[in-house]
C-alpha cells in the first residue's frame, strides 16, 4: 500500500487511542488499522425501484474490499425518483439531490479520512452526484450502476416507465380508454432496477464505463440478474488494487475520457441530461468543456444503437447484443475514440477493447453495422439564437419535421402548460414556451416529461414545439428544445417572449430565434421585471442563490470558485 494512507491520521494519528476505540465497535481488529479504509457510498432507498436493490450490491461490494486487504465502511446517501415526482412541485428537488448526494460522500469521505470510496447508486442524479464528489476528493474512486430494470411486456410490447407517462396523453386525446390506461401503468415497471430505455439513468452509466470510471460491461446489466452481484464484488477488489496503485479520478477524468464518454452517449441515443452533468463533471475535475466541445463530437460521431426513447430497445437488449464494449470498439476502430485513456481497471482502453470485433453481431440489430448508423450525425444539438445566446440543448433525431416557425403559447409553469395539452387547447404548429423553470428559476429545472409525453400521447409530437429553461426527462422526444440559458428569472430573451410571438426552432441550423426585432426585445426589457424568489429558506431557497446557469453545468460552486481563482 502507498505510504500516505488518509486513514493513517485516524488509525494511527496522535490521539489514535479514542480514534480506534471507536473503530473497534465497529469491528476493527488489530491487524486492520493498518489495512486501507474504504468507503461504501450506498444509495440503497425503497423510495424508487432504481435503488431498491442496492443493499445487497453493497454487501457484495464490503465482501469485495475485504477480501482484497481493505477495511469497508458503509454509509448512505439519498436518492430523489424522477420518475414518481415527475409533473409536481418535488421535482424541484431532483438535480438539487445531485448537489446534496455529491456534498454526503465528499462530507463521510474526508471527515473519515477514507482512502478510496466505491459509490452504488440507481436513480438520476446518483451517478452524477457521485462522480462530481469523485472528482472534487480525488482519492482512489469506482462508481457500481445498480442495473437497469427489465422491460415491462402488454400484448406483444416492450414498456418502460415512459409508457405510463405517454398512456396518459393518450388516455385524455380519446386514443385509448381507461381499461388500457389502467393495463399499461400495471405492467410498465416490473421490478428493481432503473428506467430501462436509454433514458438519463443508463445514459450516465454507459458514460462512466466509456470514462474508464466503472467496469467494462457493468453500465447495461440488469439490476436482477446475479451477473450484476458478482460485478460489483469484483468492483471492490479493483478499488482496492487502485488505492495500493495510487490510482485516482483525475488520473482517469481527462479531457480525453470525458471526449469519449460524449462520443458514447452520442453513438447511444442519450439523454440531454447529459450535457448538465458533464459540464458539472468537468467542472469538478479542473478540465475545460464548453457546450460548444458537444457540437464537435455530435457532428463526427453517428448514432449507432436503436434505443427508447425513439428507438426500439431497451438496456437489456443492448447488453446482449454486446454493450457498450462493442459501441466503443466501433468508434475506436473508426478514430473517434481515445484508446490510450487508462481506467480504473489499470489498463488502457485500447487494451480493454482488443479482443472485441469492430462490427456488431450479424444476428441482433440493436446495434448497427457501422455503415448503416440510424443517423449519421449525434443526437444532441446545441441551438443558438437570439432566444438562447449562451445556448440549449435540443434532442435532433426521432422528428420528422426539422424546422419548425409558429405562434408562441407561453406558460410561467410546468403545471399550466400541462392543463392545456390535456385540455386540447395546443393546437398543431404552435410551439409551447415553459419558462421560470430554471436553475434559478424554478429553482431546480424541473424535467418536462409529463408534457412532452402528453404531446406524444395526443399523436401532436411531430408537429409542435416546446421550448423551455428548465430540463427534460431522458424519456423525451420531439421537437423540444431545454437548458435555455440565460434563464428567465435572470432576464434572458425567453422572459420577454409575449404570445404570440413567432418563434423558429430550426435543428440543421442549430438556431433558436424568436422573430421579433431587436428594437422590440429591447423594449419589452425595459418593463421586464425580476420575479420574487418563491422560496425564502430551506435547500431550494439555498439553492437557486448558488446555482449557476445551466450552460455551465448548473453547479452550485462555480462563484466560489471563481473567487478563489481572484
Amino acid at each position: 500500500m502507498p505510504e500516505n494512507l488518509r486513514s493513517r491520521t485516524i488509525t494511527q494519528g496522535v490521539q489514535r487511542s479514542p480514534n480506534r476505540a471507536m473503530l473497534r465497535a465497529v469491528g476493527f481488529k488489530d491487524e486492520d488499522f493498518s489495512k486501507p479504509i474504504v468507503g461504501v457510498a450506498s444509495a440503497h432507498s425503497t423510495i424508487t425501484p432504481c435503488n431498491m436493490g442496492i443493499a445487497p450490491l453493497a454487501a457484495k461490494a464490503e465482501a469485495g474490499i475485504r477480501a482484497a486487504g481493505g477495511m469497508p465502511q458503509v454509509f448512505g446517501t439519498i436518492t430523489v425518483s424522477d420518475g414518481i415526482s415527475m409533473g409536481t412541485e418535488g421535482m424541484k428537488y431532483s438535480l438539487v439531490s445531485r448537489d446534496v448526494i455529491a456534498d454526503s460522500i465528499e462530507t463521510a469521505c474526508n471527515a473519515q479520512s477514507m482512502d478510496g470510496v466505491l459509490a452504488i447508486g440507481g436513480c438520476d442524479k446518483n451517478m452524477p452526484g457521485a462522480m462530481i464528489a469523485m472528482a472534487r476528493m480525488n482519492i482512489p474512486a469506482i462508481f457500481v450502476y445498480g442495473g437497469t430494470i427489465k422491460p415491462g411486456h402488454l400484448e406483444g410490447e416492450d414498456l418502460t416507465v415512459v409508457s405510463s407517462f405517454e398512456a396518459v396523453g393518450q388516455y385524455s386525446a380519446g386514443r385509448i380508454d381507461e381499461v388500457r390506461l389502467l393495463a399499461v401503468e400495471r405492467n410498465a415497471c416490473p421490478g428493481a432496477g432503473s428506467c430501462g430505455g436509454m433514458y438519463t439513468a443508463n445514459t450516465m452509466s454507459a458514460a462512466f464505463e466509456a470514462m474508464g470510471m466503472s467496469l467494462m460491461y457493468s453500465s447495461t446489466m440488469s439490476a436482477e440478474d446475479a451477473e450484476k452481484a458478482i460485478n460489483t464484488e469484483i468492483a471492490g477488489k479493483t478499488l482496492v488494487e487502485a488505492i495500493r496503485n495510487d490510482l485516482r479520478p483525475r488520473d482517469i477524468i481527462t479531457r480525453k475520457s470525458i471526449e469519449n464518454a460524449i462520443s458514447v452517449i452520442m453513438a447511444v441515443g442519450g439523454s440531454t441530461n447529459a450535457v448538465l452533468h458533464f459540464l458539472a463533471i468537468a467542472h469538478s475535475a479542473g478540465v475545460p468543456l464548453t457546450l460548444d466541445d458537444f457540437e464537435t463530437i455530435r457532428a463526427r460521431v453517428p448514432v449507432l444503437c436503436d434505443l427508447k426513447p425513439s428507438g426500439r430497445y431497451v438496456a437489456t437488449d443492448l447488453h446482449q447484443a454486446g454493450g457498450i464494449p462493442q459501441v466503443m470498439k466501433m468508434l475506436l476502430a473508426h478514430d473517434l475514440l481515445h484508446g490510450d485513456c487508462i481506467t480504473i481497471s489499470g489498463k488502457t482502453v485500447a487494451e480493454l477493447l482488443q479482443d472485441i470485433p469492430a462490427e456488431p453481431r450479424a444476428d441482433q440489430d440493436v446495434i448497427r453495422p457501422w455503415s448503416n448508423p440510424m443517423y449519421p450525425q449525434g443526437h444532441l444539438g446545441i441551438l443558438r439564437g437570439n432566444l438562447a445566446p449562451d445556448g440549449s440543448v435540443a434532442k435532433l433525431t426521432g422528428v420528422k419535421n426539422r424546422k419548425i416557425t409558429g405562434p408562441a403559447r407561453v406558460f410561467e409553469s410546468e403545471e399550466a402548460c400541462l392543463d392545456a395539452i390535456l385540455a386540447g387547447k395546443i393546437q398543431a404548429g404552435d410551439v409551447i414556451v415553459i419558462r421560470y423553470e430554471g436553475p434559478k428559476g424554478g429553482p431546480g429545472m424541473r424535467e418536462m416529461l409529463a408534457p412532452t409525453s402528453a404531446i406524444i400521447g395526443a399523436g401532436l409530437g411531430d408537429s409542435v414545439g416546446l421550448i423551455t429553461d428548465g430540463r427534460f426527462s431522458g424519456g423525451t422526444y420531439g421537437m423540444v428544445v431545454g437548458h435555455v440559458a440565460p434563464e428567465a428569472f435572470v432576464g434572458g430573451p425567453i422572459a420577454l417572449v409575449q404570445a404570440g410571438d413567432s418563434i423558429t426552432i430550426d435543428a440543421d441550423a442549430r438556431l433558436l430565434q424568436v422573430n421579433v426585432s431587436d428594437e422590440e426585445l429591447a423594449q419589452r426589457r425595459l418593463n421586464w421585471k425580476p420575479p420574487q424568489p418563491r422560496y425564502t429558506r430551506g435547500v431550494l431557497a439555498k439553492y437557486a442563490k448558488l446555482v449557476s446557469s445551466s450552460s455551465l453545468g448548473a453547479v452550485t460552486d462555480l462563484n466560489l470558485f471563481v473567487e478563489q481563482e481572484k
